[in-house]
C-alpha cells in the first residue's frame, strides 16, 4: 500500500513497519505479561497496511482476532544511531492506528516457543488513518488515543502513560535498523484490548489526527 504523507514527496510504501509491545504497564498487566526493560520490538509487512474506509478480514485460520488502537509515527528522512535528543526531528507525520492481532495463533506460538509473525501479519492488519505533519502536532507524549467498536467506548489511553516515549523509541529502533522515509513506528497500545466481530464497525481517533474507520469481514481478501 502506497501512503500519502505529508513531508515525504510523492506516495510511498513503507519499507519497514516497526511495532512496539507491551509499551502501556497496563495493557502488559492485562495480558498477564511482564513490563520490558526495553523496547520489544516485532515487524508487521507493508502489505499488511490498509487504509480508513477499508474493510478488515478476519482469516479462516483465526477464531479470535484482537483490537489494539495505537499512535503511530512516520519516519521523514535516513537515520542510523539517533540520540534520544535528535530522535523528533526524524518523525514527519503521526496517524492513529490499529494492530490487529490473531491472537489464538499468537497464544500457541508463544506455547510452542516459536515466532509469532503470523498472528500479527496478515492482509489488513494494520489499519492506519491519514497522517497529519508533525510540526502541526502538539506534543506527542500528551495525546489521547480511543477505539470505539460500533461505538462502544472499548480502549482509551494517554501516550504519557507509555513505557518508552517516542523519542526513546525513534532511538531505540535506529540502533537496529537504518530507518528511511516512510518507515512506520506502532508505539504500543493501552489497555482493553478484545476480540472484533464479523459486521464490526471500528473507529480509532487521537487528539488532532484524522480519525480512522474500518468495517470488519469474515473472508480472506483473495477468496
Amino acid at each position: 500500500m502506497k501512503l500519502e504523507i505529508p513531508g515525504i514527496s510523492g506516495p510511498v510504501t513503507p519499507g519497514k513497519v516497526l511495532c512496539i509491545g507491551r509499551n502501556y504497564a497496563a495493557h502488559a498487566a492485562e495480558m498477564e505479561s511482564a513490563v520490558p526493560e526495553e523496547p520489544m520490538i516485532f515487524l508487521k509487512p507493508s502489505s499488511a497496511l490498509t487504509g480508513s474506509g477499508s474493510v478488515v478480514a478476519i482469516p479462516s485460520r483465526s477464531r479470535d482476532v484482537h483490537h489494539e488502537v495505537e499512535l503511530v509515527c512516520c519516519i521523514g528522512k535516513n537515520g542510523k544511531n539517533i540520540s534520544r535528543e535528535a530522535a523528533l526531528d526524524h518523525v514527519v507525520a503521526y496517524a492513529v492506528g490499529l494492530d490487529l492481532t490473531a491472537r489464538d495463533i499468537q497464544g500457541e506460538a508463544k506455547r510452542k516457543g516459536h515466532p509469532w509473525s503470523v498472528s500479527k501479519g496478515f492482509d489488513t492488519f494494520a489499519p492506519i488513518g491519514g497522517f497529519k505533519e508533525s510540526a502541526l502536532v502538539g506534543d506527542p507524549s500528551d495525546i489521547n488515543i480511543k477505539l470505539y467498536v460500533n461505538d462502544e467506548l472499548r480502549q482509551y489511553g494517554n501516550t504519557g502513560s507509555m513505557i518508552f516515549d517516542i523519542p526513546t523509541l525513534v532511538s531505540f529502533c535506529s540502533e537496529i535498523f537504518t530507518l528511511e522515509p516512510g518507515d512506520l513506528i506502532y508505539t504500543g497500545t493501552p489497555e482493553g484490548v478484545g476480540p472484533i466481530r464479523v459486521g464490526d464497525t471500528l473507529r480509532a481517533t487521537a487528539d488532532e489526527l484524522p480519525e480512522l474507520v474500518v468495517t470488519v469481514s469474515g473472508q480472506d481478501r483473495d477468496e
